[in-house]
């Protein structure tokens, strides 16, 4: 079918540039907001935990894939817009009133996009199929394309500006009315799901394939895959997979009001990398999209076993070029290599631990469940326990949210703007906040290297 693969592309563009528009800098406006940031992001984990296996059973059975995706984004829209009203009723600068009410909106927001991640994936895998491709060789430049939109949105946002008295504008210069400090990222969130529910519309049917046997409700859940747990080999990968997903989202939370703190500091207040947190963030996913080109490599030559050490003690130098850099020179190239190692400390252990999954899974009928267990443990208990301690330790105990009357300028003209920033109680707060989690990966990585047995077979030439 003709541009078929560039019908994908934009869907998948699509797909991740929803996401990209919130996940890394709504802690900077959460925490303004006077809303509890790490919450957020556990509840992104909590509905992973259940939503995507409900949908994926709404898709085989009842509604197309590609319908199913549509819809689902159009409610994620939705509820993402009511969210933006929220924040644009209360005004720049204040508290949101009724925090339940938009913890509600959110997480019904996040509940309908989550499953979307999974249903992109199914839509595209369909319809390659139905015409004929290689799903192999055409999918993964077409996937790629997902995280160019994530990149893309994530700039948007770090540049764009909506100022009450100057209207809307572009600048890398500081100010408090940048899309990442301010709702109007929920705006762009919501506006590009709706698009892409209404894109949906143009792509080609999928099937809906009957399976001729009938399933348990235990299987169609999924949990027939906990069986494996009986393993001791499975158990123990299962464990550390759920202790090193809990690294999984805390630099998503916490690494831009990390960043954009040092404006507060009068040395670092006109520096880049304070000024533009999101933009520096994004080379994280530059590196991942980078880091997928080396994994075939890497596999080959160490196996599975030590390529997922790789990744953990790359978590470890993510946390650690963090809690020792700064933006200025030459502190902000440890920035920059934290950014550079996320790419081996995400891709490394999901696409290894993945192929672990599927290489020691010996029921054909329970693979896919596996690999749900696989994110199950990961994405969903690990990083959201994780993700929840984290905010524990930095909102609770080592850093608090400061309004700061800042020197900012707007079209050459030099003015006054209050920022809210999360400053440490101390000015080693932070630092100790990073090297704890540094330390927890460190644990993490040398107890898998002597507790978890696993011989690599070197493949022949």
């Amino acid at each position: 079918m003709k541009n078929l693969k560039l019908r994908l592309i934009v869907m998948n563009f699509l797909e991740f540039a929803v996401w990209g528009a919130y996940l890394t800098c709504m802690g900077n406006y959460l925490g303004a907001a006077g809303l509890p940031v790490s919450w957020f992001y556990v509840i992104q984990g909590l509905v992973s935990i259940f939503m995507p296996t409900l949908m994926g059973i709404v898709a085989d059975k009842y509604i197309q894939p590609q319908r199913l995706l549509g819809l689902c984004h159009l409610l994620a829209g939705a509820f993402m817009l009511s969210c933006w009203f929220m924040g644009y009723s209360a005004g720049y600068g204040h508290e949101i009133t009724n925090k339940g009410l938009f913890i509600t909106l959110y997480t019904l927001s996040v509940a309908f996009y989550m499953p979307t991640l999974a249903l992109s994936n199914t839509a595209a895998f369909s319809i390659l199929n139905e015409n004929g491709y290689d799903t192999v060789k055409a999918f993964p430049p077409i996937r790629v394309f997902g995280t160019i939109g994530f990149i893309a949105t994530m700039w948007f946002v770090n540049c764009a500006v909506l100022h009450p008295d100057k209207g809307f504008f572009f600048t890398v210069s500081k100010s408090a009315y940048t899309f990442q400090m301010t709702y109007m990222q929920f705006f762009v969130s919501a506006v590009l799901s709706i698009v892409l529910f209404l894109y949906t519309f143009t792509l080609p049917q999928c099937k809906i394939t009957k399976k001729a046997e009938k399933q348990t409700v235990a299987e169609m859940l999924g949990l027939n895959a906990f069986k494996l747990f009986k393993e001791k080999k499975m158990a123990m990968f299962f464990i550390f997979s759920a202790l090193l997903g809990m690294c999984l989202q805390i630099t998503n939370g916490y690494a831009t009001p990390f960043l954009k703190s040092f404006e507060a500091i009068e040395k670092y207040a006109d520096s880049f990398a304070a000024n533009n947190a999101t933009m520096l963030v994004s080379l994280s996913q530059i590196a991942e999209a980078c880091c997928i080109l080396l994994i075939p490599f890497f596999l080959k030559r160490f196996g599975i076993k030590k390529v997922m050490l790789i990744a953990m003690f790359a978590w470890v130098f993510r946390f650690g070029f963090f809690g020792l850099g700064n933006p200025g020179m030459p502190g902000v190239l440890l920035f920059v290599l934290s950014c550079l190692v996320y790419g081996v400390a995400f891709d490394f252990f999901n696409v290894s631990g993945g192929l672990f999954v599927d290489k020691e899974c010996r029921d054909p009928k329970i693979k896919g469940s596996a690999q749900g267990l696989f994110m199950l443990m990961t994405n969903g208990i690990g990083a959201s326990i994780g993700t929840w301690l984290a905010g524990k330790l930095i909102e609770g105990n080592l850093c608090e949210w400061v309004p700061v009357e800042v020197d900012a300028v707007i079209d050459g003209v030099p003015t006054k703007e209050v920022v809210s920033y999360l400053l440490g109680k101390t000015d080693m707060a932070w630092s100790t906040a990073w090297f704890i989690f540094a330390g927890f990966a460190l644990v993490v990585a040398v107890s898998f290297m002597f507790l978890f047995k696993y011989k690599h077979v070197r493949e022949s030439n």
